[in-house]
């Protein structure tokens, strides 16, 4: 820990300093590679709705020893046709998800008769298709308010361009959480977009951090002309950089726990949804406030006229260009003294007489 808040101190007053900025190509370029993996499998795979979306019927049978196995093979026996999920929750509980079903009442009497519990015993939910696409409607209308007062806020509080850079990063997060959660094949619950909503937030969060950092370092760059913006901005991304991993470190422990104790050992299905979503979001929320947010703010701020001038005058008054107007000066100097006959050596003076 002494090593690390040294590495930060450094950080933090410029001694060492990473070049963020300098290699966004390289940042985008992985960015892409990964959007472009993550499309490929939706395009593929899709993903895998649950009935609160797409609408069906939901057993839960309890039973001391149930196993998946035994789900699946009382769900053939009922002759339940189509695709039908069969998760363990707990010890002794068994849930049974599958389509629109025309024959409910026997199937779910065929279901008692195979774990030799009474019918009564089994809670049952039946989800229609208007009421999942519903939900799904309600869900995107979500996303996109979450969106618009997001951009708004941004604007006001900060500007134009950083509100811009911000929203790019979300979509970036959102769309490679969906790309990896699609890969996995876990259900779409109510959960996973409350688990979305969650990490869009938290991504903006972190963004917002560097982001004010960023307005501090250049909020009187054009009138010193000492540094860049892209200079001053990745300096501030260096600044925050311990702040921001220590920030999500300890987010993803308890995260990592409920995904990996809770649903993993405990076998909690609906924590498993949220808690993944989660777990994925916030790390791509934490690279994409360093790796994208920043970079492409810094890109849309070098192209605006008052910033093209500071860096062609941050250019002139560098050491090198400084060095050798001075080494071309002097040889100018040399040269006209040559011309001139001046000659080279210490002058004679005449010698002053005695009184």
């Amino acid at each position: 820990m002494s090593s690390l808040s040294g590495i930060g101190g450094r950080l933090y007053r410029g001694e060492t300093s990473i070049d963020f900025i300098g290699k966004r190509r390289r940042w985008y370029a992985f960015s892409g590679i990964i959007i472009i993996l993550s499309a490929i499998v939706l395009g593929t795979q899709g993903l895998h709705l649950g009935i609160e979306f797409k609408g069906g019927s939901e057993f839960s049978i309890t039973k001391a020893g149930t196993t998946v196995e035994d789900g699946r093979a009382a769900i053939a026996k009922a002759g339940v046709t189509g695709e039908s999920v069969v998760q363990k929750v707990g010890n002794d509980r068994l849930r049974i998800q599958t389509g629109a079903l025309d024959s409910f009442a026997q199937v779910k009497q065929s279901l008692a008769d195979s774990f030799g519990v009474n019918v009564d015993d089994i809670d049952t939910q039946i989800i229609g298709p208007s009421w999942g696409k519903e939900i799904t409607k309600k869900a995107l209308y979500g996303l996109i308010g979450f969106i618009i007062v997001v951009m708004l806020f941004l604007t006001i509080a900060f500007e134009s361009k950083m509100a811009i850079a911000a929203i790019i990063a979300t979509v970036h997060d959102v769309f490679i959480t969906v790309g990896i959660y699609a890969l996995v094949g876990f259900d779409v619950t109510p959960a996973t977009v409350i688990g979305f909503l969650t990490i869009l937030g938290y991504s903006l969060y972190d963004t917002v951090v560097v982001f004010d950092k960023v307005r501090e370092n250049t909020k009187s760059i054009t009138s010193t002309g000492k540094i860049t913006y892209s200079a001053a901005a990745n300096h501030a991304v260096n600044q925050t950089l311990v702040r921001s991993f220590n920030t999500s470190l300890i987010a993803l422990l308890p995260v990592a726990s409920i995904l990996f104790v809770g649903a993993g050992l405990l076998g909690a299905g609906t924590l498993k949804d949220l808690s993944l979503a989660l777990f994925i979001g916030l790390a791509t929320g934490t690279y994409s406030s360093i790796f994208i947010a920043t970079p492409i703010l810094a890109q849309l701020r070098e192209r605006e006229p008052a910033m093209r001038a500071l860096a062609k005058r941050v250019a002139q008054h560098a050491p090198g260009s400084v060095t050798i107007e001075a080494k071309s000066s002097v040889g100018a100097t040399a040269d006209a003294g040559e011309k001139s006959g001046w000659a080279r050596g210490p002058r004679n003076q005449p010698k002053r007489k005695r009184r």
